[in-house]
């Protein structure tokens, strides 16, 4: 048996009494362990951090532009509405503000306030639950751009690691605007920024706001729908005096300056003021852009939409209508319901009218008018609505005997159309655009047959087109930020009918000042249409009730509507 002696403990040991060594060498040992657990740890969070491309901080959603056929743009929300500000725009009050109200050491810290992180976690420890976060400036814009949601530890501590990255690739001045760009202002859908916040409370530009609106507007970050000056002003007020007093404890301001600031003018836009174009055109241009371009472009944003709208003319037509239909509800009488008397209904109890015009050699849309108030009803009846024809069938009746080569007798279509049968008639009316339910008796003759205003402006736009029926379309072209064109619509046609028998549709079409128009109603009068050719186009109007019901006489109805086409000719 071999004895060997006891190696004598090391330098630094020899100093602390022999009894202590081992509980020394362990805390050693776990200090070891956690130092490489907490470097484990970091490196876990910072390669997590590392998999997220941080240029996504730099590309913020651009407002998407909607341009009319002359290339004048239409106030329209496509996707996003975002209009873009830098640091340079930003008012010097507004910054110290917003360091009030939301992060007072902003510009000195790194990214990560650890005296306020650490009071947030003995907060939430004591109230067991995720009350308090202590987000920078920083680390709201980690977490809008990456869509952090998830309360977690793990959130929070990935939301620090990305926030670590940002400070490092990004200014303070370029983490401010951006932070500024993306939050929400309670504005509305589609609305973000502050620069839209600006717009849409003031009617300014964020340059051009004064102390007090700049207050107010930082005061209501943390609560944009219940601190909305449209929702609650004395709210709103309350957080504009809460952030100066802030900027006063931090010595931004005095207290004569907070008296001087809550005196000046406040002028408060109404949320019907903002001029964001509401009808049934854009709505159809907004359902166009989603079904042909992917929802990321869309929200990327910076697209320009050209579309074929004629908007000097769709504005003319809406107000013809209008007009004409105001002065019917007048003469008669029945009344049309107010907005408050008719809340809640389904459908409309008032007169309503749709419209739909088409460049007769294309099939570009140059105007749609799906109801009488988009507001009010956003049931769109340019293509949902069918009713029947009456008499404004006519045409297709005619050109169905022409194609045959049978006589056409005007204003006597049940004449006109015995001879080849209802079911000649149907097939024509069908490659004109038409899809019925069509009558499969001589009553169809008489116009026993539903179509849209869509159907019956193609349908009119292919006799006038010497039997060429057009593919209606309604964006021409879509290119993104960097002006590539994503999309690019050509007329496309299809050869319905003869030349002549499109011709001899027209004919029944009665000449009136260079355009030809037709008037019909379906002898129940409650509804009637209008079809017309003018330079604008091939243009189809329907009016009558949603639920039908009696109008007026036939012929006062026919009037109205001659009366409209000789204004719109005018």
């Amino acid at each position: 048996m071999s004895w060997r002696p006891q190696d004598p403990p090391a330098r630094w040991l020899r100093k602390i009494p022999a009894r202590y060594h081992m509980l020394v060498r362990a805390m050693l040992w776990i200090g070891l362990a956690g130092t490489v657990g907490a470097l484990l740890f970091c490196l876990y969070y910072a390669s997590l951090a590392a998999s997220y491309d941080i240029e996504e901080v730099g590309k913020l959603p651009q407002r998407n532009r909607v341009l009319d056929r002359y290339n004048n743009e239409i106030d329209a929300i496509v996707g996003s509405n975002i209009d873009l500000i830098t640091y340079e725009d930003l008012p010097p009050f507004l910054v110290k503000a917003l360091q009030a109200r939301e992060d007072a050491e902003f510009f000195t810290h790194s990214g990560v306030h650890l005296r306020g992180l650490a009071r947030a976690t003995v907060r939430n420890l004591k109230d067991r639950k995720f009350t308090q976060g202590a987000s920078t400036l920083s680390m709201q814009l980690a977490r809008n751009t990456y869509e952090i949601r998830a309360k977690s530890l793990h959130r929070k501590f990935l939301e620090i690691a990305l926030t670590l990255r940002v400070e490092k690739h990004y200014t303070k001045q370029q983490i401010m605007a951006g932070y500024l760009n993306r939050i929400y202002f309670g504005v509305g859908a589609g609305h973000l920024g502050v620069q839209d916040a600006a717009e849409s409370y003031f009617g300014k530009h964020i340059r051009e706001l004064n102390e007090a609106e700049c207050a107010m507007l930082m005061g209501i970050i943390r609560g944009p729908h219940i601190f909305s000056p449209w929702r609650d002003l004395d709210a709103a007020k309350a957080q504009r005096d809460q952030v100066l007093d802030r900027m006063i404890a931090m010595k931004f301001i005095s207290a004569e300056d907070k008296q001087r600031i809550i005196s000046l003018p406040l002028k408060i836009t109404k949320p019907e003021d903002i001029t964001t174009e509401r009808s049934y055109a854009i709505q159809a241009v907004v359902r166009e852009v989603n079904k042909l371009v992917s929802a990321e472009e869309i929200q990327l944003g910076g697209l320009t939409i050209y579309t074929t709208l004629d908007m000097p003319w769709q504005r003319r037509l809406e107000g013809e209508l209008q007009q004409a239909l105001t002065a019917l509800e007048k003469e008669k009488s029945y009344r049309a319901p107010t907005r408050a008397e008719h809340q809640g209904k389904d459908n409309p109890l008032y007169l309503q009218m749709t419209a739909v015009t088409l460049e007769t050699k294309t099939g570009a849309i140059l105007a749609q008018i799906g109801g009488r108030d988009y507001q009010h009803s956003a049931f769109d009846r340019t293509h949902s609505a069918r009713r029947d024809l009456g008499t404004a069938f006519e045409p297709f009746v005619a050109a169905a005997a022409a194609q045959r080569g049978r006589t056409i007798y005007p204003g006597s279509p049940v004449r006109t159309g015995t001879p080849i049968g209802a079911e000649a008639v149907e097939r024509i009316a069908r490659r004109c655009g038409l899809s019925g339910p069509f009558s499969s008796t001589e009553d169809l003759y008489r116009g026993a047959v539903s179509a849209t205003p869509m159907e019956m402006a193609i349908g009119l736009a292919t006799l006038a087109h010497q039997g060429k029926r057009p593919r209606p379309f309604l964006i021409r072209e879509i290119r993104n930020s960097e002006n590539e064109i994503l999309l690019k619509n050509e007329p496309s046609l299809f050869s319905a009918l003869s030349p002549p028998a499109a011709r001899s549709g027209l004919n029944v079409l009665k000449q009136t000042k260079g355009s030809d128009i037709f008037t019909g109603a379906t002898g129940s009068e409650r509804e009637a249409w209008t079809l017309r050719l003018g330079p604008k186009g091939s243009t189809a109007i329907w009016v009558g009730f949603d639920q039908p019901q009696v109008i007026t006489q036939e012929s006062r109805l026919k009037q109205l509507l001659s009366d409209i086409v000789t204004r719109l000719d005018n």
